[in-house]
């Protein structure tokens, strides 16, 4: 049966029977989980309501005092106040209630053979995933859930349906979190090849935080705190004196020193933020194999997290190096597996980080652990593309440049002087970057076979150095487009049902990269091929 799908009659002796999920009488009767007469139905933590309550509490909080202010300007400073609490006290006994009756009608129950999940009012639902689909059970708590010891719960089969997908349990204790995890993803222990060290792989080095500066979260963040400002400011009617209160403080100041004075104010509040972040994210960080073969990753210093990736599962490994961390000589390790949650909350996520960035050299001896192997695929020598390569990535750079110039330097004619300077500027500092990132990305590009691994490497804002397993490749995707056939390279992509789903070799010499993919995986590629015999002198 699939994720979602309604629930059989159970068979004489099972809990699930003809009288309702909680036995003679439903829910408050005899069968109901409360008298303990029913063996397997469990109920949520009750403690969700004062959970519920807190949260919405510290809402209403924070939307009193903008509220009050708006409306004390027509009723009075104690009138507006008064509203304000009677409103707030309703809406957090209105959220208390609505989840008092979720608590009541919600039960889970751990089968044999199923999990079921029964919730709802007015419209029940009744979701049951198959124990042999489970791929990953998830332990999330948020700092209020960590004071009360609370957890949610995260049930994953990693398939891409959505919600039918994930059952929630939203909370149980932590004590059932770390029960309900260990008893769905308890495994036969096996064995594997090369090294398979059991317990920690590998904890946080705080050292480790000088990268996080270096990323590209921190201008994103500095923009972010730029716009927030610019936003409250517009909410109470004050842009114009911010915006005037900055320009009294360079008065004196002529406008390119303003600008990079403020880009470089940017850049240090980014930095800050890229700070606090990756401390809450990664703070208590390790990475340990249980037995069974099951990889769990813990971190998290406010909302703690724990991830857990079974090893057959797993198809290879990423190594990932933006190019700040790169400049740094640090990477960090993706994995490329099957049975990962892929609803949207987690898509652009950190779900399936199994090292944050961190020195090069840990990063390929961490991936050689996980792989459990001696040496990490990502360190193998790689095939070189040919010349035509790098030509097509100088014309990239140079049209990213000259079709912004060419277009401010139009309208600069037309309008006004100010954008040819912009137009200018663009040329001298755009047109030496885009070269240097274009040579750049010629010396990234690499592929080759190493081992039970093919290899593909590519990129320079973000490189990435994917190591994916042979037996993992279900097909390849030969494409060439006209500018590619003209210059003569073709790409090659190896399709697997893991990680992003696709890994390509661009930009590769056609013979080569035919080869490339027929002796990766042999047998898959040769029916479509056509081997040509060399020609003689």
């Amino acid at each position: 049966m699939s994720a979602g799908a309604a629930v059989p009659p159970a068979a004489a002796g099972d809990d699930h029977h003809a009288d309702g999920p909680y036995g003679p009488g439903g829910p408050g009767g005899p069968g109901d989980p409360d008298t303990a007469t029913v063996v397997g139905w469990r109920r949520l933590d009750r403690r969700t309501v004062l959970v519920n309550a807190l949260v919405v509490a510290g809402v209403a909080a924070g939307a009193a005092v903008p509220t009050t202010l708006g409306l004390s300007g027509r009723f009075g400073f104690a009138t507006a106040i008064a509203w304000v609490l009677a409103g707030s006290v309703l809406l957090i006994v209105c959220a208390a209630a609505g989840d008092y009756v979720r608590w009541r009608r919600t039960r889970y129950r751990i089968g044999p053979e199923r999990v079921d999940l029964h919730t709802g009012l007015f419209l029940v639902k009744k979701r049951s995933l198959a124990r042999e689909r489970i791929r990953s059970v998830d332990l999330t708590a948020h700092p209020l859930q960590r004071v009360l010891g609370l957890v949610t719960v995260r049930i994953g089969t990693g398939e891409h349906s959505g919600g039918d997908s994930t059952l929630e349990l939203d909370p149980v204790s932590g004590a059932e979190g770390e029960r309900l995890r260990r008893e769905l993803l308890a495994r036969a222990a096996t064995d594997g090849p090369g090294t398979h060290r059991e317990g920690e792989l590998v904890a946080l080095d705080p050292r480790w935080i000088r990268y996080a500066p270096v990323s590209f979260v921190a201008p994103a963040l500095g923009g972010a705190a730029a716009g927030a400002v610019m936003q409250v400011s517009e909410w109470f009617g004050a842009q114009g004196r911010v915006i005037a209160w900055v320009g009294d403080r360079f008065r004196d100041t002529s406008l390119p020193a303003m600008i990079v004075v403020l880009v470089l104010g940017a850049v240090v509040v980014g930095a800050v933020g890229a700070l606090g972040l990756w401390i809450e994210m990664w703070w208590g960080y390790r990475l340990e194999r249980e037995p069974g073969g099951t990889l769990r990753i813990r971190r998290g210093l406010l909302t703690s997290r724990s991830i857990s990736i079974e090893e057959r599962r797993l198809r290879g490994v990423d190594l990932v190096e933006p190019l700040g961390v790169r400049m740094c000589g640090a990477a960090r390790v993706d994995a490329i597996t099957t049975g990962l949650a892929k609803d949207d909350e987690e898509q652009h996520s950190d779900h399936n980080t199994l090292l944050p960035p961190a020195p090069r050299s840990l990063a390929d001896t961490v991936a050689a652990e996980v792989l459990r192997e001696t040496t990490s695929p990502t360190g193998a020598p790689l095939v070189r593309h040919p010349a035509a390569a790098r030509g097509r990535r100088l014309r990239r750079a140079l049209w990213a440049v000259f079709v912004p110039v060419a277009v401010l330097a139009l309208l600069g004619a037309l309008l006004t002087p100010v954008l040819l300077w912009i137009a200018l500027a663009c040329a001298v500092l755009g047109l030496p970057v885009g070269l240097l990132l274009a040579r750049d990305a010629y010396r990234g590009l690499g592929h080759a076979v190493s081992g039970d691994y093919l290899v593909v490497r590519s990129g320079t804002v973000r490189r990435s150095t994917a190591a994916l397993e042979r037996a993992g490749v279900i097909g390849w995707t030969i494409r060439q487009t006209y500018f590619q056939r003209r210059a003569g390279v073709l790409s090659v992509t190896a399709t697997t049902a893991a990680g992003s789903g696709a890994y390509t070799a661009h930009d590769v010499d056609p013979s080569e990269g035919l080869d490339f993919a027929a002796g990766a995986v042999p047998g898959l590629l040769e029916p479509f091929l056509e081997r040509t015999p060399p020609t003689t002198g």
